[in-house]
């Protein structure tokens, strides 16, 4: 099978694992439905044995289900097992595209607690300012990626930090980062979990780099003409940084709309160099 035709069959079960807890979802108990899916992931990414038994294209899909169904009945809630069960019968090409979904699934289980909650813009910010923290704060990130302290240190330090401070849906979500990195950077972590709680409401993220606040009928603006300019809902994250000298530069993925004297003055020295 080609690299193209395995990226083909991942994509796809992957929607159709999507649209699996979405059909879960109004009936699921959503305060407990991405922690049960987190902790299977914790289960299948250490169990490389039974990782393999439950995304091996040649096996039957029941016989999948009926074995995660008596490894985790009684022990995950009905709508998390409906969903793991759901997941193992569709086809992967390789093991880990099922341990990547289901974390996928529990980060938006996640976002959608929140969203149910009416917290869904409040994550996606505090996302984004813990992510900032991070960056400023050496020490801090030091000490929550340091492969020798405890996990109940670290525990303590987030619980420091977030406790009566962020969503419950945070809380969970920073931890999951923290103490199982899946072999990502903090803040890798970080942008990954971002971009799938934006995905909620199928909205972009921008990155807003101003020397000033904008005001609330400012970022109302920009919202709009960014979501004309893209055809989705455009989240702004604002971060003031005097560097910039005025003006904004907006950054969306991979583009970058530099709008800012010091990107102009960049653009006259690339020229005058040349």
């Amino acid at each position: 099978m080609s690299s193209a035709v395995m990226g083909a069959v991942a994509r796809a079960s992957l929607a159709e694992a999507r649209e699996r807890l979405e059909a879960v979802l109004p009936t699921a108990d959503r305060d407990v439905l991405g922690a049960d899916l987190f902790a299977v992931l914790h289960l299948v990414d250490r169990e490389h044995r039974l990782r393999r038994a439950i995304s091996d294209p040649s096996a039957d899909p029941d016989a999948k289900a009926a074995l995660v169904t008596g490894l985790l009945n009684g022990k995950v809630s009905s709508g998390a097992l409906t969903v793991v069960q759901d997941v193992v019968r569709l086809r992967w090409t390789r093991s880990p595209q099922l341990s990547d979904t289901l974390e996928i699934l529990a980060v938006t289980a996640e976002a959608a607690r929140a969203e149910a909650a009416g917290v869904l813009d409040d994550l996606e910010d505090e996302l984004f300012r813990f992510s900032r923290i991070v960056e400023a704060e050496p020490a801090l990130r030091a000490a929550l990626t340091d492969p020798a302290l405890p996990a109940d240190r670290k525990q303590a330090v987030l619980a420091a930090l977030l406790e009566g401070r962020a969503t419950p849906s945070l809380q969970r979500l920073i931890g999951e980062l923290v103490l199982h990195s899946r072999g990502r950077s903090l803040e890798g972590g970080l942008a990954h979990v971002g971009r799938l709680v934006a995905q909620r409401r199928e909205r972009l993220v921008a990155l807003v780099r101003s020397a000033v606040d904008l005001t609330e009928q400012q970022r109302i603006r920009l919202a709009a003409v960014l979501a004309t300019a893209y055809g989705h809902d455009v989240h702004l994250n604002i971060e003031l940084d005097p560097t910039v000298l005025g003006g904004i530069s907006i950054q969306i993925g991979d583009e970058v709309i530099d709008g800012t004297i010091a990107g102009r003055l960049d653009e006259v020295r690339r020229r005058l160099a040349s």
